[in-house]
């Protein structure tokens, strides 16, 4: 059944509650078919660090199908040393923390508006953008800088924007803020792989995943030394022995001087989903 209410003007709130999150998340895929639906251009925005891992395929297929124009978005520029060329087009790199190449993508979507026809204007007054992604890649964000005001609500934790908001980008123009969608097939508690690569994108927050000593030692698999060089820790590549050694330089103690390895290994995804560590 199609959630009521999509578009909605009313206040985002966070959802600390796990329950809630997972309830809400299971309206994502139609929210993200009706977003695409009502949309005349998709900005499908991507992590600049991991472009392909962000991609949703199974939303591009049906822009692709419905003959929508999309326009992808890397943001997070500001988190890579080198921008390599990606292979889909067209495409806009921009940074919402240094504010860089916001005017090119709004001069993008303004040169893509111009090439729709409106069929029947009394119905479609407004060429409509609807702003797609995976949890935290910055959807809100880049709203806000594109409008020039905080009207889109954001949050640093994955599954942040709830409802809908339409807002304004030009008198012809007008943006749809939409919260964060996986692909259906990778909806799962259980695959570590998958898990493990939400988490690394964000796509889970490190205060909301659960097992997060077990996603260590799978990055740890996937980026060997990468974690023992940021923190300056000799761990021979084994996550215990990592968070054993970090838990007792950070104090994250537990009674009996024992090391509190689930308050460790969220320190370390954290760590990663701000940008402090760079794979």
């Amino acid at each position: 059944m199609r959630p009521k209410h999509l578009y909605s003007s009313k206040k985002t709130r966070r959802a600390r509650d796990p329950k809630n999150i997972r309830k809400q998340k299971k309206k994502y895929p139609d929210i993200a078919k009706k977003i695409i639906l009502d949309s005349h251009i998709i900005l499908q925005v991507l992590d600049a660090r991991y472009p392909d891992e962000t991609r949703n395929l199974e939303l591009e297929e049906s822009i692709k199908k419905q003959n929508k124009k999309i326009i992808y978005v890397l943001n997070k520029a500001d988190l890579i040393e080198k921008k390599s060329k990606p292979n889909f087009f067209p495409y806009v790199f921009v940074s919402c923390v240094l504010r860089k190449n916001i005017k090119e993508l709004r001069d993008l979507i303004k040169k893509e508006s111009k090439q729709i026809e409106l069929p029947d204007k009394t119905k479609f007054s407004k060429i409509t953008v609807g702003v797609l992604g995976y949890p935290n890649t910055g959807k809100s964000s880049l709203i806000n800088l594109l409008i020039g005001r905080n009207s889109a609500k954001t949050g640093s934790d994955a599954g942040f924007t709830k409802g809908f908001q339409k807002l304004k980008l030009t008198s012809e123009i007008q943006l749809i803020d939409s919260p964060g969608v996986i692909p259906e097939k990778e909806y799962s508690n259980i695959k570590k792989q998958e898990i493990t690569k939400h988490t690394k994108v964000g796509g889970r927050s490190y205060s909301q995943v659960k097992e997060p000593e077990m996603i260590i030692s799978k990055l740890m698999e996937e980026y060997p030394k990468v974690f023992e060089k940021f923190y300056k820790i000799k761990a021979e590549n084994n996550a215990e022995i990592l968070l054993e050694k970090l838990g007792r330089k950070s104090n994250f103690l537990k009674k009996g001087n024992k090391v509190n390895f689930d308050q460790t290994a969220r320190l370390i995804l954290k760590d990663l989903q701000i940008g402090e560590i760079r794979l």
